[in-house]
């Protein structure tokens, strides 16, 4: 399967690990900010900020672009289908199939960002045929080590990407896990 010519299906809902990641919908847009607009995030993750209402509708439009030409899918976190907590990301990409994720402040502390990234990763192997799934983070981010570890990922030894976004320089480690 080439994956990175297929495309996803047009919906997408997977259950697992007390959680269910569902596809955002227009009755979402109301609380992404609340989720997205805060420093941490703007800090570590390339999501725009200030993300306000015009910022979620953006990334709802780019997220649903994303899927269409098949290279990324952007899923809520919720407990139980319904108000979103946060949100994990899939994408394709040369370097391999990475996963991103973000938890509003307000939910944080509750294993969200871990169970979604095991949720998901095992999406990556079972549905999509992924050989290795990635996360690529700072290692400052301790918050984003912790979520790697606890989802069974190791750090891999290859080199830092470094760049420069939002006007700062970051150097992100390559974290990986391997299909069982």
């Amino acid at each position: 399967m080439n994956s990175s010519t297929s495309s996803f299906p047009e919906r997408i809902e997977l259950s697992g690990a007390g959680l269910v990641l569902r596809d955002w919908t227009e009755a979402d847009l109301a609380v992404m900010p609340e989720l997205f607009d805060h420093p941490d995030i703007a800090y570590w993750t390339p999501i725009v900020s200030p993300f306000d209402e015009a910022a979620a509708r953006a990334r709802l439009d780019r997220d649903r672009q994303l899927r269409t030409d098949g290279t990324a899918i952007l899923l809520a976190i919720t407990v139980d289908g319904g108000t979103p907590l946060g949100e994990v990301m899939l994408r394709r990409a040369p370097e391999g199939t990475e996963l991103g994720y973000a938890v509003g402040p307000a939910h944080r502390g509750k294993g969200l960002a871990a169970r979604a990234v095991r949720v998901m990763t095992a999406y990556a192997f079972e549905q999509l045929g992924a050989g290795q799934v990635i996360l690529e983070l700072e290692a400052e981010n301790a918050a984003s080590v912790a979520v790697a570890t606890k989802a069974g990922f190791r750090l891999l030894d290859v080199p830092l990407i470094t760049g420069e976004e939002k006007g700062r320089p970051y150097a992100l480690q390559t974290w990986g896990l391997n299909r069982p």
